[in-house]
């Protein structure tokens, strides 16, 4: 899935470790230990450096050990589908919340935290409300946050805007009109990897939040296909048709990609003024450009929409990464044990000293040992007051909905498809 590289840049080819084809069936005691072990299944990353460490943690003190298992990034999706009821189950695995885990709870495969949350409330209460409840399906909690937020921002050159006389929008006429000294000035005014797709859903996101408020993305991906026909739904479509028609992404941005670093190299180079983009853009400017991102990268959040009923507060994005627990583990215990380790303080350090972001309660303590302090208090400040912090669409909706998902907002952005067409793409996407 073309999400997955949201997740981070560094998608593991040499840095992430293989499946390990020894793996056990679920909470298995094939470890030699004479507690047993439970089996930790994470996406593979440069982010396993933490995961690792807080394994050795946990086994340090524990019985039952820990085992870390990991599938590269690009693979993660498919080989986790597969694994996920066979005999090589992990007791534990790493996923995105919403609709990425709604197949296997629906399959019954996995335990409800309530009696871990009423042994341990800090299960809960130790993170940001608006990032938890992503993995809280049918009423019930089914996973704990495990790595760090991702909101999306607006991300800038500040040389180009200063040229141009314009400053970071917080209104949505105030981005027209940047849109409009930009183009006058011969540069595309807003830099779109479209050939990706999920970065043009960006825009979608985020206009639908401002226009309709959050209530009607949570109806579509809970069922309600009518929602997409309403009002709100396609006053939403005529506003990103404004900003479209106006030339803002200039002409060739199915071309471009995210991927590829070719959008961010736009930014870079003076060649575009703004990006919608994932949190994750700051570190990639900051390894593909580092005197840029020092200099002129500028960030900001998304602007209001006057009249709209979305608060100009809310965001969108990758809200964390998640730990769900297999109903089958023979070690509940000891999951328990790992899990609260996820709230700790050595897990929120080690995580800002690689730039991610925790949504952990305890995570403002340490925010001037991150890598960038400045900007990991901005993102952590949108998070916390966030009054709604929406998931990404494909990442809402369940796996088989992410390639016709992301065709119909290509298609509209392209003008293939109208608003018609786009509302009935939507309405045929497979259910939650």
């Amino acid at each position: 899935m073309k999400r997955r590289t949201w997740l981070t840049r560094a998608v593991a080819g040499g840095t992430a470790l293989a499946l390990s084809l020894a793996l056990t069936a679920c909470g298995g005691d094939s470890g030699g230990e004479e507690g047993g072990e439970i089996r930790i299944l994470v996406y593979g990353d440069t982010a396993n450096k933490v995961e690792t460490k807080l394994v050795e943690t946990f086994n340090r003190t524990s019985d039952v050990k820990a085992v870390l298992d990991t599938i590269p990034g690009a693979d993660y999706q498919a080989k986790l589908q597969t694994v996920i009821s066979s005999k090589q189950a992990p007791d534990v695995f790493f996923n995105w919340g919403g609709g990425s885990i709604q197949p296997f709870v629906k399959a019954d495969l996995l335990m409800p935290l309530d009696d871990l949350i009423a042994k341990d409330p800090a299960l809960k209460s130790s993170f940001l409300p608006s990032v938890f409840d992503t993995a809280v399906v049918d009423g019930k909690p089914y996973g704990v946050p495990m790595r760090g937020t991702q909101p999306v921002l607006l991300f800038h050159n500040k040389k180009v805007l200063a040229d141009a006389g314009v400053s970071a929008p917080t209104t949505w006429d105030e981005l027209l009109d940047a849109v409009a000294k930009l183009k006058a000035k011969g540069i595309t005014p807003i830099a779109l990897g479209g050939g990706d797709k999920w970065p043009t859903q960006m825009w979608f996101q985020y206009v639908y939040d401002r226009v309709a408020g959050p209530d009607l993305f949570k109806r579509a991906v809970g069922g309600d296909t009518a929602a997409w026909e309403e009002p709100d739904s396609r006053k939403a479509l005529e506003t990103l048709r404004q900003l479209i028609d106006a030339g803002a992404f200039g002409t060739n941005f199915d071309s471009v990609k995210f991927t590829d670093d070719g959008s961010p190299a736009l930014l870079a180079r003076s060649k575009a003024g703004f990006e919608l983009m994932g949190s994750w853009a700051y570190s990639t400017h900051q390894s593909l450009d580092p005197e840029f991102a020092e200099k002129d990268l500028g960030y900001s959040a998304f602007p209001a929409i006057p009249g709209g009923k979305g608060d100009p507060a809310n965001i969108v994005g990758n809200t964390n990464n998640f730990y769900s627990v297999l109903k089958a583990t023979k070690h509940p215990e000891a999951v328990a044990e790992f899990l609260k380790l996820q709230y700790s303080d050595e897990f929120v350090k080690e995580h800002l000293a690689i730039g991610n972001l925790p949504t952990t309660t305890n995570t403002p303590q340490f925010l001037d040992t991150s890598a960038s302090p400045e900007y990991a208090k901005f993102q952590f400040g949108l998070v916390e007051k966030a009054p709604a912090f929406q998931l990404s669409w494909d990442q809402a909706y369940p796996p088989a909905a992410t390639t016709p998902l992301h065709r119909a907002v290509q298609g509209f952005f392209n003008g293939s498809i109208d608003a018609d067409g786009f509302i009935k793409a939507m309405q045929a996407l497979p259910k939650p």
